[in-house]
């Protein structure tokens, strides 16, 4: 079997992407202080539990936020993967939750020494525009630079929220960098289910082209 001819990426016009396959435009920001208005810590009635063993919980949450903006980076992993990832001693994995409901998740990467990542953020459908977002912002912001960091990073993309670029923008982060981003499409890997995400359609190997 012969491996599929590479393709050049156009910089002044279109690229085809082969069916089966999915692309975005992925945004790369960055903080090196936190903002002037100081985050609070206030967790007005939310709780935020570090997941390290619950499994279930971390993955029933994380579909029900990415699936419906074609969430993969997690889902293609396997348990151990995940499991190695909630138990790693710089990755901290938060639950907000309310009245026994998961709201919201965050996932912070410190593995990078003097670099901190924001590896996912994200609410529950329903739950955005009510401030919900801002105050785990906040406590990102304030967890992040409470070790000693000289950088806290982000990178979405162009199938995530259409707000979560200028959502960034308004926390304090800077756009520095972007790329495209070209993976299978995990729908058809049956990582993720067929119906999620319906706005990014599924182009199967076996379309024809016009």
């Amino acid at each position: 079997m012969t491996s599929p001819a590479p393709i050049t990426l156009n910089l002044d016009g279109y690229t085809d992407i082969p069916a089966g396959k999915v692309a975005s435009i992925v945004t790369y920001l960055e903080m090196h202080e936190p903002p002037a208005t100081p985050a609070g810590s206030d967790l007005r009635g939310y709780a935020l539990d570090r997941l390290t063993t619950d499994l279930a919980r971390y993955r029933a949450l994380f579909s029900q936020i990415g699936d419906p903006w074609l969430w993969f980076g997690h889902a293609v992993l396997d348990d151990s993967e995940i499991a190695g990832l909630l138990l790693h001693p710089d990755v901290e994995a938060s639950v907000l939750a309310q009245d026994g409901l998961d709201l919201g998740l965050l996932v912070l990467d410190f593995r990078a020494g003097e670099d901190a990542e924001l590896m996912y953020f994200g609410l529950v459908p329903g739950m955005t525009g009510r401030g919900v977002g801002r105050f785990l912002m906040d406590e990102a912001i304030r967890r992040a630079f409470s070790r000693p960091v000289t950088r806290f990073f982000v990178h979405t993309c162009s199938l995530d929220h259409p707000d979560a670029v200028s959502f960034y923008v308004r926390s304090g982060f800077t756009p520095y960098k972007r790329a495209v981003e070209v993976a299978d499409d995990p729908r058809l890997r049956g990582f993720l289910p067929l119906t999620c995400a319906p706005q990014v359609p599924i182009i199967h190997p076996e379309t024809d082209s016009r």
